[in-house]
């Protein structure tokens, strides 16, 4: 079974813009301008976001945007609550080194409302050096960053230790529940930007 784990982008959403450039009436086909933040919807952060040396968006080895990955089922987290090592449970005896994990909180639910951004669940200075250490091939997670984007010094130091670490961050994944089990292939592609920051990617699970 194949899951698509991608936001759809739309006009609706914080930091996309989709106008109509060519009509089929006027120009004899259909096309939009796309206007999209590098971190908009479903992406992917290269180290250069936060200033840690290492390859840009389009310098990342494309294996390393494949590979497998564990489901972590949190969807009892709270508002702003801090996802720790403990809430790995057995996961913690089962990542190996060049493994991935996708995190469900089932936050994509609340992408309409405020809380989506300014109150989601992030990940814990403990659990990103637990990651790191683990050497995490990706990290994947519903909300639209790893760590509280209104504090700077957190958001810099969650994304700084993953990112330093290698590790891989996905944000803003959705239909994480369309997974029926705990390990599975990963894929998420994204768009090969020259000297990229991040980019939107196209993020699907693949279940044997």
């Amino acid at each position: 079974m194949i899951v698509d784990l991608s936001l759809t982008y739309s006009n609706g959403m914080k930091d996309v813009s989709l106008e109509q450039r060519y009509t089929l009436e006027e120009q004899g086909w259909n096309a939009k301008m796309l206007h999209i933040y590098s971190h908009a919807g479903t992406h992917l952060d290269a180290p250069v976001h936060f200033g840690i040396e290492g390859p840009f968006v389009n310098e990342i080895p494309v294996e390393n945007f494949i590979g497998k990955a564990w489901l972590l089922k949190l969807s009892d987290m709270e508002p702003k609550s801090l996802i720790q090592v403990k809430h790995l449970g057995i996961l913690k005896t089962r990542i190996s080194p060049g493994d991935s994990l996708v995190i469900q909180t089932g936050w994509s639910k609340r992408i309409d409302q405020p809380e989506y951004r300014n109150a989601l669940p992030r990940i814990s200075e403990e659990l990103a050096i637990w990651l790191a250490e683990a050497k995490i091939k990706m990290l994947g997670v519903e909300p639209p960053s790893v760590a509280d984007v209104n504090n700077l010094e957190e958001v810099s130091l969650i994304h700084r230790i993953l990112l330093a670490a290698g590790v891989i961050i996905i944000e803003g994944l959705t239909n994480l529940d369309a997974l029926s089990k705990e390990y599975f292939t990963l894929i998420a592609l994204p768009l090969k930007i020259e000297n990229g920051d991040g980019a939107p990617a196209r993020v699907i699970g693949i279940e044997d």
